[in-house]
C-alpha cells in the first residue's frame, strides 16, 4: 500500500510540476530576452538623439563606451557621410533599408540587432546595436536552476508527505499482521489494539472476537477430555484390582504392567490437556531419545510374542518440532499397530534420521502382509479390526509439527510408515 501510495503521489506532483514548470522556464526566457531587447533599443534611441543633435564622432564615442560598459552589447553610428562610430560593422546589408527610415530589428547569427534611425531634413543617421545569445539569456539559466530546485523540492516534500501519510495507513493492518502471527504461536490471550482507519478497526475487532471464541472453544475441549479422562480412572482402577486377583503370578504382573502403562497414558492425557496452548504449538524435543526409550518399552512384549526388531537411531541429539509426551504417543501407535495387525514372530524395525531441509523422518517398518489401503489413514478407517485413529493421530500430530505422513512398502515387504516431523519453531 505504501509504495503504491507514493507512487501515485509521485506520478501526479511530477505532472502538475512539470505542468508549471516547462511553461514558467519559457517564460523567464522570453522575459530575459525581452528585457535585453527593450535595452537594446533604449540604448539605441539615447545614441540617436544624441548624435542627431550634430555632434562629432569624437563627442558620440564616449557616450558609446559608456552605455556599453560592463556589457557586451555593440553600438555602431553610421552617420550621413559614411563613417562609422563605435563597433565595426562589417558587410552589413541592413543599413541601406535603415537610411530609408525605418526601424526595425533582425536576426544576425547568433545575435540579435536593433537598428534605429535619426532624420533630419537634410540627412539621416543609423544606430546599430547588436546584442549577443549571452545577453538575450542573461540570468535564464541561475533562474532555471532555482526553478527546477523549488520543483524537485516540492516533490520530495510531497513525497515523504505521502510516505507519513501511508504509513498512517498501513500500520494498523501490519499490527493486525503481527498479532496474527503471534496468535498462530499461541497467544491467544493477545489482543489487537482497535485505532487507526475504520476498516482496522473493524478488522481487529473481529480478529479479537475470533481470538477469544478460539480460547473458549479451546478450553472447553481441554476440559472435556481432562473430565474424560478423570472418568477412565474409575475402571482402570477396577482393572487393577482385577489383575491383583489373577492368581498366575506371570499373567498378574504382566496385567498390572498394562494397566500402569494405561495409568501413565491417562495422566499424560490429562497433563497435555493443561498445557498452555504456546507450549503446545512451540513444543519440541529430541526425537532420537524419545524413540529409544519406547523401542526399549516394547522389546519386552516383542520378545514375548518372538518378534526381533531392529532400531537404527542417530547418536547425536536430533531436535524435532513436537512434544516429547505427544511423539511417545506417535511411535507407541505405530508399533502397536504392527502387533496388532501382524502374526506373532513378525519382525519390524524403527528407525530415526535428519532430512535435510525437510525436518525429521521417524520410520516404522514391518514383514507383514502390508497395508490393505491407503484409505486407512483416514479418521475410523480400518481394515483390520481396529478403531482406525492410529494413523489418523500420527498424521494429525506430522501436520501440527508442518511435516507429514507416508505410507508405502517396506524394504521387510510388508507395511511402511514414515512421520516426518518439522524442525522446531525458532
Amino acid at each position: 500500500m505504501r509504495g503504491r501510495l507514493r507512487l501515485l503521489v509521485a506520478a501526479t506532483t511530477s505532472a502538475v510540476v512539470l505542468a508549471f514548470l516547462i511553461p514558467l522556464l519559457l517564460l523567464v526566457r522570453q522575459l530575459a530576452s525581452d528585457r535585453a531587447t527593450a535595452g537594446a533599443l533604449q540604448d539605441s534611441q539615447q545614441v540617436a538623439l544624441y548624435a542627431a543633435t550634430g555632434a562629432t564622432p569624437d563627442q558620440i564615442a564616449p557616450v558609446i563606451a559608456g552605455l556599453t560598459a560592463g556589457s557586451r552589447r555593440q553600438i555602431s553610428v553610421v552617420l550621413p557621410d559614411g563613417t562609422v562610430v563605435g563597433a565595426p560593422l562589417g558587410n552589413d546589408p541592413n543599413i541601406a533599408a535603415a537610411q530609408q527610415g525605418n526601424a526595425f530589428s533582425r536576426q544576425l547569427g547568433a545575435s540579435l540587432a536593433q537598428y534605429v534611425p535619426a532624420v533630419s531634413a537634410d540627412h539621416t543617421l543609423v544606430v546599430r546595436t547588436l546584442v549577443p545569445q549571452s545577453e538575450l539569456h542573461k540570468g535564464v539559466n541561475r533562474a532555471s536552476i532555482t526553478i527546477i530546485g523549488l520543483g524537485l523540492a516540492l516533490m520530495a516534500g510531497a513525497l515523504l508527505t505521502a510516505d507519513r501519510l501511508a504509513r498512517s495507513f498501513s500500520a494498523p493492518f501490519h499490527d493486525l499482521a503481527d498479532a496474527a502471527d503471534r496468535m498462530r504461536e499461541g497467544h491467544l490471550d493477545l489482543r489487537v489494539p482497535q485505532e487507526g482507519l475504520p476498516e482496522a478497526v473493524a478488522v481487529g475487532r473481529a480478529l479479537n472476537r475470533l481470538a477469544a471464541r478460539v480460547e473458549e472453544l479451546l478450553v472447553a475441549e481441554r476440559d472435556a477430555v481432562a473430565d474424560l479422562s478423570h472418568r477412565l480412572r474409575t475402571p482402570v482402577t477396577a482393572l487393577r484390582l482385577d489383575a491383583d486377583g489373577v492368581h498366575d503370578p506371570e499373567t498378574s504382573e504382566r496385567l498390572r504392567d498394562h494397566v500402569a502403562h494405561l495409568e501413565r497414558t491417562i495422566d499424560a492425557i490429562v497433563a497435555d490437556a493443561r498445557r498452555p496452548i504456546r507450549a503446545t504449538v512451540t513444543a519440541t524435543c529430541d526425537a532420537a531419545a524419545v524413540v529409544r526409550e519406547r523401542a526399549q518399552f516394547w522389546s519386552a512384549l516383542a520378545e514375548d510374542q518372538g518378534r526381533t526388531f531392529s532400531v537404527d537411531l542417530p547418536r547425536r541429539r536430533v531436535p524435532a518440532g513436537i512434544d516429547a509426551v505427544e511423539l511417545a504417543d506417535v511411535v507407541d501407535v505405530l508399533i502397536d499397530n504392527v502387533f496388532a495387525h501382524t502374526p506373532d514372530g513378525v519382525r519390524f524395525a524403527v528407525s530415526v534420521e535428519e532430512v535435510p531441509g525437510k525436518g525429521v523422518a521417524v520410520t516404522v517398518s514391518d514383514a507383514g502382509p502390508g497395508l490393505p489401503s491407503q484409505d486407512v489413514v483416514a479418521r475410523g478407517a480400518s481394515g483390520g479390526g481396529g478403531t482406525g485413529l492410529g494413523l489418523d493421530i500420527a498424521l494429525r500430530a506430522a501436520t501440527a509439527s508442518r511435516g507429514s505422513l507416508e505410507l508405502g512398502r517396506s524394504p521387510l515387504g510388508g507395511a511402511r510408515v514414515r512421520v516426518l516431523l518439522g524442525r522446531p519453531r525458532g
